[in-house]
């Protein structure tokens, strides 16, 4: 897998990562969607480097110009529900991609400080041949990462796959590593060093869900 951590150069985005993880910043709601939303545009335009492109011309008032164009077929999947914001980011720069939605969820058993993920809901376009994009903000484990796209294979082989995250461990990004082959990428904004006892990332953010579209009741 090729990582490509966006925060080892310093940019615009140190600021949206600032704040969705200052404690009272996150707590305007409306400002950390829109903040996990431009972070995914910027994700987008830095992956967007990686697609094919081939010439077009474009007629305007005043003539013809030449423009590159993508050629890639792209497909977002977003992990509901923290996923939202971030998969609207990435819409924003790809405004023809097909889209696809599942739900992947912690299933806390006896030991709350163990969990399976369970996925429940999905829908999705035909994949064979198509730039897959997959989102998930917190890339905390990489087990729902992993899951969904094990759910995702009987939709088609993408010929390119694109993972996206905000926040992840180093543990997930090893994790990933190891699940996914040399030519997948993964681009995210940030990664931290740890993980607590419950498997959320230190210093991380907190619940990306909770704090996008407020707090949920456990089942």
């Amino acid at each position: 897998m090729q990582l490509h951590n966006i925060s080892k150069e310093n940019s615009i985005l140190n600021t949206f990562i600032a704040e969705i993880r200052d404690k009272t910043i996150q707590n305007d709601r409306m400002r950390f969607r829109r903040n996990i939303e431009r972070i995914g545009e910027i994700l987008g335009y830095e992956l967007s480097k990686t697609f094919n492109y081939k010439p077009n011309t474009v007629e305007t008032p005043l003539g013809n110009s030449s423009v590159n164009l993508t050629t890639n077929n792209v497909v977002v999947c977003s992990i509901l529900r923290a996923g939202v914001p971030l998969h609207n980011g990435l819409l924003n720069y790809f405004d023809d991609a097909e889209n696809a939605f599942i739900s992947a969820y912690r299933h806390h058993k006896e030991n709350p400080e163990s969990f399976e993920i369970v996925v429940e809901y999905l829908a999705c376009p035909n994949l064979e041949g198509k730039t897959l994009i997959l989102a998930d903000p917190m890339l905390a484990t990489g087990q729902s990462m992993v899951a969904t796209y094990e759910a995702l294979k009987p939709f088609g082989t993408p010929k390119q796959i694109h993972l996206v995250s905000v926040i992840g461990s180093q543990i997930g990004v090893d994790f990933v590593n190891e699940c996914f082959d040399d030519n997948t990428h993964l681009w995210i904004a940030t990664v931290d060093d740890a993980l607590n006892e419950k498997g959320y990332i230190i210093p991380g953010l907190g619940d990306a869900g909770d704090l996008a579209f407020g707090e949920k009741l456990q089942r």
